[in-house]
């Protein structure tokens, strides 16, 4: 069992989150002793679904749908699965998203390499777009795509 204080630390959350999360309806088995609240593992491994939901773009009402989903048993997986499997795609295309943004960076950061190294911008506008070093080439299209 674990404190407020110790699960705020433990996930780096305000406690103000925490006590945000229990008035929301989702530690409903949450020990109590007087006003101190106690966590255990399924509060635990609720906050970590939370956190995971919340990192992927879903908004507190739809996890509190989630929660729900749940406690209405297994009639409710074939949500729960949707939920997930929506989630996963939107993750994958804002990674997809983010590897193009990190392709630019990369290539970005090679072309104001070889200008400075050369003084301009001559040599690297020559190589456009498609005689570029095979590992910059590479960068230079996904920056693209």
């Amino acid at each position: 069992m674990y404190t407020i204080g110790q699960v705020s630390k433990m996930f780096n959350l305000p406690i103000s989150t925490l006590r945000y999360y229990d008035k929301e309806g989702f530690f409903p088995n949450i020990e109590r002793k007087g006003n101190i609240r106690y966590f255990g593992d399924s509060e635990i491994e609720a906050i970590h679904i939370i956190e995971c939901l919340k990192e992927s773009g879903l908004e507190i009402k739809d996890i509190k749908q989630f929660f729900k989903w749940v406690t209405d048993g297994p009639s409710s997986y074939p949500d729960r699965k949707r939920l997930f499997e929506k989630r996963k795609k939107a993750v994958l295309s804002e990674i997809k998203h983010l590897e193009r943004t990190l392709a630019m960076l990369e290539y970005k950061c090679w072309y104001y390499d070889k200008a400075i190294a050369d003084g301009n911008e001559d040599g690297i506008n020559a190589m456009l777009p498609n005689n570029l070093p095979k590992g910059i080439q590479e960068l230079y299209n996904k920056a693209h795509e």
